[in-house]
């Protein structure tokens, strides 16, 4: 990994990175974990949109686009020509990240999927290879970050990238919770679950029993229950020593799902609880209560009189 000896200022506006490099270097997973990183990812954009896309008032994420041979408008002038615009522009920030890899190594992955290079689709992907590298040298040159994937794997790119363009990665693993009831089974995509049928049910008592677990009356009855402190104890401290460990590993997004007989109390109480522990450790923390929200689409509309 190289990076260039000219620093990009610090100016208000349009953050832009252009990717690019040959073809099989790497160029889409790039895209796709920037975009976990925050950006905002276009890929094979005509170069002939990008200056409407950058009309306007700055965007709120910054854009990552993927440029190759494959965009309909390329060439390589039109390429530098957009990197000088860029650099002349006070409102837009902008670097280039190249992703590039040995031809050998090229030709593996190319022999490996099979696939036609989009340089050479009616000849053998070599010959394609040897026109790219010599197309897009220009560019090579123009690179802010230069990164050789030939002996990364997709974890150890990430790794790259995020060194460069996520320095700080407290928050980025996105944490859903979710409560939901067994009897509708447990939601698809959860990556861990934990069952809290052995809890207190707020369900037999009378005055909680129309209630749900974001109640503080419930809340209270299903914390009171003698076996919660430890319980809840345990799964934030497991929780929060797991997080750093599936950020580490490259994950972007991590489900964690809280289940009871009816979705209604003890699995919302639980979800509730530890969406704020780990919402004031830093982290970030969306919540759904499943059968909550189908209580609410099923719900008659209230009358207004």
């Amino acid at each position: 990994m190289t990076r260039q000896d000219t620093e990009t200022e610090d100016r208000s506006g349009h953050r832009v990175v252009l990717v690019t490099g040959p073809s099989g270097a790497g160029r889409s997973t790039a895209i796709n974990v920037l975009e976990d990183l925050g950006f905002e990812a276009i890929d094979n954009l005509p170069l002939s949109l990008l200056p409407r896309l950058l009309d306007g008032p700055p965007t709120e994420a910054p854009l990552a686009l993927g440029l190759d041979t494959r965009n309909r408008d390329f060439s390589v002038n039109a390429v530098l020509d957009l990197i000088r615009r860029l650099a002349d522009d006070a409102d837009v920030a902008s670097n280039v990240l190249y992703l590039d890899c040995r031809p050998e190594v090229l030709l593996r992955r190319y022999s490996e999927t099979r696939r036609r290079h989009p340089l050479a689709p009616e000849e053998a992907p070599e010959l394609g290879i040897e026109r790219e590298a010599e197309l897009l040298a220009p560019l090579r040159a123009q690179a802010d970050f230069l990164i050789d994937t030939s002996e990364l794997s997709p974890h150890e790119l990430r790794d790259e990238l995020q060194r460069w363009f996520d320095p700080d990665k407290t928050g980025r693993l996105a944490v859903s919770l979710q409560s939901f009831s067994y009897k509708r089974g447990i939601p698809r995509g959860i990556d861990t679950v934990f069952d809290c049928r052995f809890l207190r049910n707020p369900h037999w008592d009378a005055a909680l029993r129309r209630l749900d677990g974001r109640d503080p009356q419930v809340q209270a009855f299903v914390e009171d229950d003698p076996r919660w402190p430890a319980f809840f104890d345990q799964v934030a401290t497991l929780t929060q020593f797991l997080l750093p460990a599936y950020r580490d590993e490259g994950k972007a997004h991590l489900t964690i799902g809280f289940g009871c007989t009816g979705g209604q109390h003890r699995s919302v109480a639980m979800t509730e609880k530890l969406a704020n522990t780990l919402a004031k450790a830093g982290w970030q923390v969306s919540i759904r209560h499943r059968e909550l929200e189908r209580r609410a689409r099923s719900a008659p509309p209230s009358s207004v009189g």
